[in-house]
């Protein structure tokens, strides 16, 4: 990575529609050279299945489910990988130019630095390894590939996805932060991923804001970067809904 500023957006809460829109048009903006490499942190603001890009089929009863009295939104993300039900996480969005090179190699670029802010925290976290299963799977979270994070027992905790277009990319990623088992046993029939608060020490102050600090350090560390806080503007908003094509199911 040759640029040594980076913009970073505050941390947003929105609907998953909005949120994919913004990663796709920081990408495309990145891209086309009119917009910095990228750092940013964000919720949903309802219960969503997110669905990768290449990911064909999901089970149709998905479009049933509700949480806290709302139907659970699905929507299309603009990276592979398979599902995720963001509900009780925190993404991550790294927009940046790289070298062409092997794909593990830029997914371990990027994910250093969620390895060493959340070892700060106390949490240490590996890579996983790929299995032939992956592919099996409607659940991002029931394997750990190479490209995602594991605690030392082998419980996958976050789970990161790319898309590529020339030098630039978008690498985003969920972070299992404290989803409710119910719903996501509801969803994939599966026992929910062991929460990340539930891993660290009693002593950590635990909030999204304070994540996003420290995991913000980290990058600054790592990619040897200085990054600026700004906030999309009001024309940036306009062109986003103008240029993004929906993604909702």
């Amino acid at each position: 990575m040759n640029e040594q500023v980076w913009r970073l957006l505050p941390l947003m809460s929105a609907s998953g529609e909005v949120q994919m829109a913004i990663d796709l048009w920081l990408l495309q903006q990145h891209k086309q050279k009119q917009h910095p490499p990228t750092l940013r942190f964000y919720t949903w603001s309802e219960a969503t299945i997110s669905v990768g890009y290449h990911q064909k089929d999901y089970p149709s009863f998905w479009h049933e489910l509700t949480w806290q009295g709302k139907p659970l939104q699905i929507v299309r993300r603009p990276t592979g990988g398979r599902a995720v039900l963001h509900q009780g996480d925190l993404t991550y969005a790294v927009i940046a130019s790289f070298e062409r090179g092997k794909r593990l190699e830029v997914y371990q670029q990027i994910c250093q630095f969620l390895m060493t802010g959340w070892r700060s925290l106390g949490l240490h976290l590996s890579y996983g390894k790929d299995t032939s299963s992956y592919r099996d799977q409607d659940n991002c979270f029931a394997t750990a590939t190479s490209a995602d994070l594991i605690t030392a027992t082998g419980a996958k905790v976050i789970g990161s996805a790319q898309l590529r277009q020339g030098k630039a990319i978008l690498q985003h990623g969920s972070m299992a932060i404290a989803t409710e088992p119910e719903l996501y046993t509801q969803v994939f029939a599966q026992p929910a991923p062991q929460p990340i608060k539930n891993l660290l020490p009693n002593s950590v102050n635990f909030s999204t804001a304070k994540i996003s600090e420290v995991l913000t350090k980290a990058a600054s560390q790592c990619f040897k970067i200085n990054l600026i806080e700004q906030p999309l503007s009001a024309a940036e908003w306009q062109d986003i809904f103008t240029n993004c094509p929906s993604l909702t199911y």
